[in-house]
């Protein structure tokens, strides 16, 4: 197999693995989304599986006796050594480096931006839950109950209070 046939069949392999299809499925709502989902998903194991045994595979050698037989050994060995110097070059690749670093810290910036974005959530859960609590004892909690969850605001009022500034 050659070395750029044997990459393409890797990198489908592994897409193939990395999609969370039941995932994405669970996500779409209407029956029209859900037939273009199908047909994606039903395109793209299709074309997974032609790259899979399409270049997985190393070709089968000519026989090359068996043309000679047929044909004569003059065309059959003139075929063979043009057969023999055609040499198909390797797949270099040189945009992967270029764009490795570049993709190495973005995928730095998102975990970053992922753990930030876990704590805000954490926060805001946090809030709501107080909220929620708040708002069902609301109608039977006393002020002191109150400045008991917040004491920065019983501060406050208490230095009003005391300033005589009662917010006029």
């Amino acid at each position: 197999m050659s070395g750029a046939g044997k990459k393409i069949a890797d990198v489908a392999f592994k897409a193939s693995r990395t999609i969370d299809w039941d995932g994405m499925a669970k996500v779409i709502v209407t029956d029209e989304a859900r037939r273009e989902f199908s047909n994606l998903r039903r395109a793209f194991d299709e074309v997974n599986t032609q790259l899979q045994t399409k270049f997985s595979q190393e070709p089968e050698p000519i026989d090359w006796d068996f043309y000679r037989k047929g044909i004569g050994s003059g065309i059959v060995d003139m075929y063979k050594e043009a057969y023999d110097s055609v040499e198909i070059p390797k797949f270099v690749d040189t945009v992967t480096p270029e764009y490795k670093p570049k993709f190495d810290a973005l995928l730095v910036e998102l975990k970053e931006a992922e753990q930030k974005s876990l704590k805000e959530s954490e926060r805001l859960e946090k809030e709501i839950a107080d909220v929620q609590e708040i708002s069902k004892k609301l109608s039977t909690m006393t002020a002191d109950e109150y400045f008991e969850k917040h004491p920065e605001l019983k501060k406050k009022f208490d230095d009003e209070i005391r300033n005589d500034n009662w917010g006029y």
